[in-house]
């Protein structure tokens, strides 16, 4: 049975994807794929953010659900910038990142607290504060906010460097 908790984080992701979607709103062709030296194009952070190819995000959440403490080797820094995603149109990418977002609000939506609470393995988050052993609510926070929050100020810092002017201001 679905709960307050997992509607509150089904909100607080579409929220986040809502937010990312409205400030990528007005990012032409040229720009999305032009970067400041050293730093990745407004493309390849929406590729990051999609990740790899064919819905992980979904994969890691359905893994907590019904495995008993998967083990997430998750690659931080990859932008997972393909020749497919390299090609594609910036809407495109963008639509297939509101694709994946969707369906991670949708499946968060419909949780019980037994599944929010079962926990993953992922090592990469052993110095953080969620620590190592995260419960799948926490990791759903942890894509569908923390981190799709920090790349909402990566994509405004390219934005402002390329010489844009993004407005729309962190919620």
């Amino acid at each position: 049975m679905a709960t307050a908790r997992a509607s509150k984080l089904s909100q607080v992701t579409r929220k986040r994807m809502e937010e990312f979607i409205k400030l990528c709103e007005s990012i032409d062709e040229t720009t999305a794929s032009r970067a400041p030296s050293g730093r990745w194009s407004p493309k390849e952070i929406v590729s990051h953010l999609c990740g790899p190819e064919g819905s992980p995000h979904m994969r890691t959440f359905k893994a907590i659900a019904e495995e008993d403490t998967p083990r997430l080797d998750i690659k931080v820094s990859d932008p997972f910038f393909t020749e497919k995603r390299a090609n594609m149109k910036f809407r495109e990418l963008l639509a297939e990142f509101e694709h994946e977002y969707r369906q991670i609000a949708d499946f968060a939506q419909g949780l019980s607290d037994e599944q929010l609470n079962r926990k993953a393995h992922v090592p990469m988050l052993k110095e953080t504060t969620v620590g190592e052993y995260p419960t799948l609510a926490q990791w759903i926070l942890v894509i569908g906010d923390h981190h799709l929050g920090m790349h909402i100020d990566h994509m405004r810092e390219i934005l402002e460097a390329l010489g844009g002017r993004p407005d729309v201001t962190r919620g």
